[in-house]
């Protein structure tokens, strides 16, 4: 899921203050020692970095289930059949390991991840395996998308320890949770180049047995130097670095990562990087007389089109799969992610303001049909992924991309029928082919698919712009739009009869947030109240289902039930710093598409709870999980990178500058600089490790726009000012609007409101800076002049 997901064929993990674990190894060859961190490294990746696979089907009916089959998580579930004494993460597995003095292996993944299936069938359905690790171990099986906390800490063991990280993880912890090996994952058997798990396992037994002071000793060692890497805090310094500096390192170090020909920053496998690609936007904005600033923009716009082009998309579908394979962005890993659907959309969104291309509009759009038809829940709530592989027919086993891939074969079946008014013979299906490069022979290369899975498989992608196509064959473009648009309809209806995609029924309160602003920052942009009122039933949802109203706490899951209800698991798992900065930044964006101030006062009861559960007095900034719900964790984190995801520290520093432009609150302000203070070293270093914080490093030395709208809501002049507001891209301001009612919320928390009138009865804008306030203005026109200044 994250970019450590692209390393996941990794071995056993030994840090260098393991001297006897280190020893035990000098009996593998030279190769083995070699090679057992970075297995894979000379092997070429193909689509999802898999090989072949079995049946994923978890339920055996003759097998006994294990404890697991009590969870409400689908990845706990898929274990729940395995001949292994798996616990879940809690006290009750803790205790077991202190009295009988075993190790904890520790296994961490997620339901749609291909590499945790792997290990499951191959290691953990072994009835020798499943011994040795329920009589020599305590074993623990943990979502990490359900705990980001253990995941996290852990992870922060494994790629200090290593080269790197990824899931499935595996790590060996004491009976007091300190880590001591970790690795990723594992074949079953000793291979050429790799240890096997049993041997892993059998090894750790017995220098369990033979050196385990040593072991403790190094393990205490590590956890130290673990806990003194990642601090972060405000130190000595009394405020963050300079944003100018910090922007430009930022950029620079952006521009030279960038591939000028296929858009994104690396050669493979290429990720969507929607963090960066907001950074590039605010860059263009405040820089946008200079050279960079026009680079930017063109790296932005030219990634984002090199996307929707590849492979990455769905072109019959709609939604983005989660990495490429290639450069290009055309053999995906097919898997498809909730935060990613919610964070592109956005990016389309914005770039169709920047640019007025409907090129953008239309994939933002394409993404929000594809999660309102597969990934929402009927009471509003939003599922989490589906997976990349499935059976290409029923009754065989599953492979990745296939519900995905076509043959040609397959589309000339589906599309027979001739083209009118084409320059030459030409049905549907090879007017079609030829647009999207299907070829007989495939056009996967074997590269991709060293297994041979996907061999005279197709995967869509846009070869000709349509001017070009158009042309080749003497159409109309909007003829030829018409006719691509009409195949791809067909292919998805004989798409819908393919087996489908595991689907991850889990809610998860973090990204729920993220898609509540996907739909109501696209829904406002594009003017189009219905995807406002997605925004708006997953809000609800949240409210209804994710919020605990006697303690004012989120929750972090809930899951799909029977019937369409909604389940719990008990205890509730409680929600996590990113849960509440996702939330409030979606209830925000919500406020602003909807102007219902309810939205904006939970945000704040919400914001005022995160201070008070995860807010660092001595050292600024926010730790990731609650003191209590981390209890007996080695390392409590403040994360600090935005990757697949911002970082909810990043997050937070924007939600902290958007609520004082609503309220005046000084204590947010306060707050938002001791953040940025306590990562002024992680900024200074690597600003691109960072690059939603570098933009809120901007937005807090810059001014912000108070945007004031006084109107009546449903009057047609507000509207008009409302929208216009809406097309312009402009990251630093809060929109607000003022109705005139002295006993409202926002006048409440902003008495200069109170100040602004309507001019002649009309509705009327004023754009507010350090508290200072524009001349009224009535007609949209020269509000957006203004706004452009």
């Amino acid at each position: 899921m994250q970019g450590a997901r692209a390393w996941r064929c990794r071995g056993l993990l030994l840090p260098r203050t393991a001297p006897g674990l280190a020893a035990s190894r000098r009996g593998s060859s030279s190769r083995d020692k070699d090679r057992s961190v970075t297995v894979s490294s000379s092997v070429p990746m193909p689509a999802g970095g898999k090989g072949s696979r079995t049946n994923c089907s978890k339920s055996t009916p003759q097998k006994v289930p294990n404890r697991l089959i009590s969870e409400k998580s689908p990845y706990l579930l898929q274990h729940a059949y395995n001949p292994v004494d798996w616990y879940p993460w809690g006290q009750e597995a803790f205790d077991k390991a202190r009295k009988e003095n075993k190790p904890i292996f520790l296994s961490v993944g997620y339901s749609t991840c291909h590499w945790c299936h792997m290990m499951e069938e191959e290691s953990f359905q072994n009835e020798e395996i499943g011994r040795l690790l329920s009589e020599d171990f305590v074993s623990v099986k943990v979502d990490r998308e359900e705990r980001p906390d253990v995941d996290k800490v852990y992870m922060t063991f494994v790629q200090a320890t290593s080269s790197g990280g990824g899931w499935p993880m595996s790590v060996w912890l004491t009976p007091n949770l300190q880590p001591f090996v970790g690795g990723t994952y594992f074949p079953p058997e000793d291979g050429l180049t790799r240890v096997g798990f049993r041997t892993v396992l059998m090894r750790i037994r017995e220098q369990w047995k033979q050196n385990k002071s040593t072991l403790l000793e190094n393990s205490q060692r590590v956890t130290a130097a673990l806990l003194a890497r990642s601090e972060i805090s405000m130190g000595d310094r009394q405020l963050p670095p300079s944003a100018a500096t910090t922007n430009s390192r930022c950029f620079q170090q952006l521009d030279e990562g960038y591939d000028e020909e296929y858009g994104g920053f690396a050669e493979a496998p290429k990720f969507p990087t929607p963090v960066i690609l907001s950074f590039l936007f605010s860059y263009w904005l405040s820089h946008r007389l200079t050279q960079d600033g026009s680079r930017a923009q063109q790296m932005a716009l030219h990634t984002l089109k090199m996307m929707a082009n590849g492979g990455i998309r769905d072109h019959v579908g709609q939604g983005f799969h989660r990495y490429s394979t290639d450069r290009q962005w055309h053999v995906p890993h097919f898997e498809k992610m909730l935060y990613d659907q919610a964070q592109l959309t956005v990016a389309y969104s914005q770039a169709f303001q920047i640019s007025g291309d409907e090129f953008y509009s239309e994939v933002a759009k394409g993404i929000l049909q594809y999660v309102a038809r597969n990934l929402s829940h009927r009471s509003g709530g939003f599922y989490s992924a589906e997976d990349a592989d499935s059976p290409p027919e029923r009754g065989m086993r599953p492979k990745e991309g296939a519900f995905y891939v076509w043959t040609v074969k397959e589309v000339q079946q589906l599309l027979p029928e001739p083209v009118l008014g084409a320059t030459e013979p030409l049905t549907s299906g090879q007017l079609l082919m030829k647009h999207y490069g299907l070829t007989e022979a495939g056009n996967i290369s074997p590269s991709q698919d060293p297994k041979g899975e996907l061999q005279g498989q197709n995967v869509l992608t846009v070869r000709y712009s349509l001017e070009l196509t158009a042309a080749r064959f003497g159409l109309e473009v909007e003829a030829l739009r018409t006719l691509l648009n009409s195949g791809l309809e067909k292919l998805f209806q004989a798409r819908k009869h393919r087996p489908k995609p595991h689907l991850d029924s889990k809610m998860l309160a973090a990204w729920n947030g993220l898609m509540v602003s996907g739909f109501a920052v696209t829904g406002a942009v594009l003017g189009q109240e219905r995807l406002i009122n997605y925004a708006i039933n997953g809000a609800k949802f949240l409210k209804r289902h994710m919020f605990d109203v006697a303690s004012g706490r989120l929750m972090r899951t809930c899951y799909a039930g029977s019937g369409g209800t909604v389940e719990h698991s008990n205890p509730p798992c409680w929600g996590f710093l990113e849960d509440y900065a996702f939330v409030v930044r979606g209830l925000l964006d919500l406020y602003e598409a909807s102007q219902e101030s309810a939205w904006l006062e939970w945000a704040l009861r919400l914001q005022d709870t995160q201070d008070r559960l995860f807010w660092d007095s001595q050292g600024g900034g926010y730790f990731c999980s609650e003191a209590e719900l981390g209890a007996g964790l080695p390392l409590r984190l403040k994360d600090d990178q935005d990757g697949a995801e911002p970082s909810a520290n990043s997050m937070s520093a924007h939600n902290l500058l958007r609520l004082h432009g609503f309220t005046g609150h000084e204590d947010w302000m306060d707050k938002c600089v001791c953040l940025l203070t306590a990562f002024s070293e992680r900024m200074r270093r690597v600003p691109v490790a960072l690059p939603e914080m570098v933009r809120a490093l901007s937005a807090q030395q810059q001014t912000l726009k108070q945007i004031v709208i006084c109107g009546d809501p449903e009057a047609k002049d507000t509207k008009a000012l409302l929208q216009c507001v809406h097309s312009i891209y402009i990251p630093n301001k809060v929109l607000i609007l003022a109705d005139g009612d002295p006993s409202s919320f926002l006048s409440r928390q902003l008495p200069f409101l109170s100040t602004l009138r309507r001019l002649e009865d009309q509705a009327t804008a004023y754009v507010c800076e350090n508290q200072a306030c524009s001349m009224p203005i009535t007609k949209p026109c020269e509000l957006r002049k203004l706004l452009h200044q």
